[in-house]
């Protein structure tokens, strides 16, 4: 356990780290994020869940994705670093492919990450049906199901709920393949 409370501090820490090097360096790392078809955007794929446009936005991701990334290690820690990438590079590529806000838009932070994190927790538990998957996904869902589903409507101006949406549909599908490897547990239902 002291093991997963450290990598989940350090996968934090990151984006801290990150936060204040934008601040002290010339330039802004932000525009490093994902702009829908341009191929220069599509850097932010893989760039994008490690910046922040302010402290506000820092700390609303900090916290959840602490929470997450400490789930998942302790419920899959041979798979976190699979799910980690797939989260990144599904939820970013098709924010870069099926996002239509205009040109001038940039997707930043970790919260696509975040919530393919809560997709996969919560459909873990439907797709592996196993006691210990059924259970994490229906503490996630009292935690945070509210979020998924308030989090994918177009609601805030300036928030990504594509980035959420296809975070959680990225999640989902990771969930679905992920779904056969392991299942040391009989089904639950």
């Amino acid at each position: 356990m002291k093991k997963n409370l450290v990598t989940s501090f350090w996968a934090v820490g990151i984006l801290w780290v990150v936060y204040f090097l934008d601040l002290i360096l010339p330039g802004s790392f932000n525009q490093y994020g994902i702009r829908p078809h341009e191929i220069g955007g599509l850097i932010g794929i893989l760039t994008a869940p490690f910046l922040h446009a302010n402290m506000s936005h820092l700390v609303s991701n900090s916290i959840p994705l602490f929470i997450l990334t400490l789930s998942l290690l302790t419920f899959y820690k041979e798979k976190w670093l699979l799910i980690t990438i797939y989260s990144i590079v599904l939820g970013g590529l098709a924010v870069w492919l099926l996002s239509f806000r205009g040109e001038a838009t940039n997707h930043i932070g970790a919260s696509g990450v975040i919530f393919s994190y809560i997709a996969f927790l919560m459909a873990s538990g439907l797709f592996r049906r196993t006691f210990k998957s059924f259970s994490v996904g229906i503490i996630i869902f009292f935690l945070y199901g509210g979020t998924l589903f308030f989090g994918v409507i177009p609601s805030t101006p300036g928030v990504s709920w594509e980035g959420h949406l296809y975070g959680a549909i990225a999640g989902i599908l990771i969930a679905w393949v992920f779904r056969n490897t392991n299942k040391e547990e009989k089904a639950v239902y």
